[in-house]
This record gives C-alpha cells, sequence and structure tokens, in this order.
C-alpha cells in the first residue's frame, strides 16, 4: 500500500472515527442528580414526555397483531401473552426517562434549565405546553401538504419540460 492510499483510507475514516468517538464519549457523560431533577422538571412543565406512556401500549397492540395474523386459532395465548410481557416491560419506563433527562442535560445547564422552568411555568410558557402537540401537528401537516402539492407540480413541469425536447413520460 501506497502512503498516499494510507492516507486517503485515514481522511475518509476519521470523520466517521471522530463521530463515533464523540456519540461513545455523551454516552458516557455522568450528570448531578441536581442537573438531572433540573432536566425532569422541565420535561414535566413542558409536557415534553406526554406520548411517551402510549408507547408499551402501542407496541403491544401490534405485537398481538402480528401473531394474531399469523396464527388465529391461539389468539387467547398470544393476548394473554403479550400483556404479561408488556406488564414486565413497563417496570423499564424509567429507562426512557433517564435517556431523555439525559438528553436535556446534555444540551443545557442547571441555570437554562431553571430558566426554561419558570418560562413554563409562566401563563405563555403553560400555554405553549399546552399547545405544542397540536402546533406541531398541524405544522407537520402543512409541512406535507405543501411538499405533496410541490411533488405534483415538480412532476408536472418537467413532464412539460422533457416533452418540448421530443420525449414523453
Amino acid at each position: 500500500m501506497t502512503m498516499n492510499l494510507i492516507a486517503r483510507i485515514f481522511a475518509a475514516a476519521l470523520p466517521l472515527l471522530l463521530v463515533f468517538g464523540a456519540v461513545d464519549a455523551r454516552a458516557q457523560e455522568e450528570f448531578s442528580k441536581e442537573h438531572l431533577r433540573a432536566a425532569q422538571k422541565v420535561i414535566e412543565v413542558a409536557r415534553a414526555a406526554e406520548g411517551f406512556d402510549e408507547i408499551l401500549p402501542v407496541m403491544a397492540e401490534q405485537t398481538k397483531s402480528l401473531f394474531i395474523r399469523s396464527n388465529p386459532a391461539i389468539t387467547r395465548e398470544i393476548e394473554e401473552a403479550t400483556t404479561n410481557v408488556a406488564i414486565k416491560m413497563a417496570a423499564r419506563r424509567p429507562e426512557l426517562d433517564r435517556i431523555v433527562q439525559e438528553i436535556w442535560a446534555r444540551r443545557f445547564t442547571i441555570e437554562e434549565l431553571e430558566e426554561i422552568n419558570t418560562f413554563y411555568a409562566s401563563p405563555t410558557g403553560t400555554k405553549l405546553a399546552k399547545m405544542s402537540p397540536e402546533i406541531i401537528a398541524l405544522s407537520v401537516g402543512a409541512a406535507k401538504q405543501w411538499g405533496d402539492a410541490l411533488a405534483t407540480e415538480m412532476v408536472t413541469l418537467v413532464r412539460e419540460e422533457l416533452k418540448k425536447q421530443g420525449h414523453s413520460l
């Protein structure tokens, strides 16, 4: 192998090493109990984890449906087994809470979290927390409609351009 090739391989691999190294280092970062408590306060007041309680029930329903479709003759057993497993898995919910707390703690200092908490405790912050899911859903819906309309228009315009060049699609 020439030095030039080795240098090119190293140069190509370096960004990946940096990214994965940074992710690994972040995953091992420790936060004080105070920092995690401050993050949890914000998560609660901002209602940032409100929909997470639905994850396990939705997964259980999807799992039941999957198994029932493959063997409807044992529906009762599938429902019972899925319910038992889901109940056992519910004890793992604090794992998600800890992960979400660390996400917030990694991005905000304790002081910043306290400021965010103060804002969300205000009437405007309370309104924002309450309205955010609706606003986000409406915004995502609007973006989808806009993108769909643009996609349709783009297909039409490209088809017209190609037709001008003598191609029909």
